[in-house]
């Protein structure tokens, strides 16, 4: 059994692996679904395959890395959940121009917080999962 890496770098692999496939469909909402369906709708599309995404991922890297109790996933699932936060408000200064503020004011509209939901759910993925592997 290969040794397990750091919490840091198993958050990492899990964020990277799912913001990848979320920031390809994150593009495919803003430019043709949003437009089409509307920005909640749009969201709402996207939002479980993000999350299949998230649960087939973890279950990958705690398939590889098993983990030795459930406050370790709870660990890796909160600072992916950070990266994440902090990438998506870096990406939206720059490909978008918004601030900081109106990044955060924009996660209290329904599309916004239904992302919202979708991240905490994200970050809660890994404990999810090794929750059942448990059992």
């Amino acid at each position: 059994m290969p040794r397990t890496p750091s919490a840091i770098r198993l958050a990492l692999a899990y964020f990277l692996g799912v913001f990848a496939v979320a920031f390809a469909l994150g593009v495919i909402r803003t430019l043709w679904l949003a437009p089409l369906l509307g920005a909640m709708a749009a969201v709402a599309v996207e939002l479980p395959l993000v999350l299949l995404t998230s649960w087939l991922w973890a279950g990958h890297l705690l398939r590889r890395y098993p983990l030795a109790s459930a406050a370790a996933a709870l660990r890796i699932g909160l600072i992916a959940f950070a990266l994440l936060l902090g990438s998506e408000c870096a990406l939206a200064m720059v490909l978008f121009g918004t601030g900081p503020a109106q990044w955060l004011s924009a996660q209290a509209t329904p599309p916004g917080a239904l992302g919202l939901t979708g991240q905490i759910l994200f970050a809660l993925v890994p404990w999810a999962r090794w929750r059942r592997s448990a059992r």
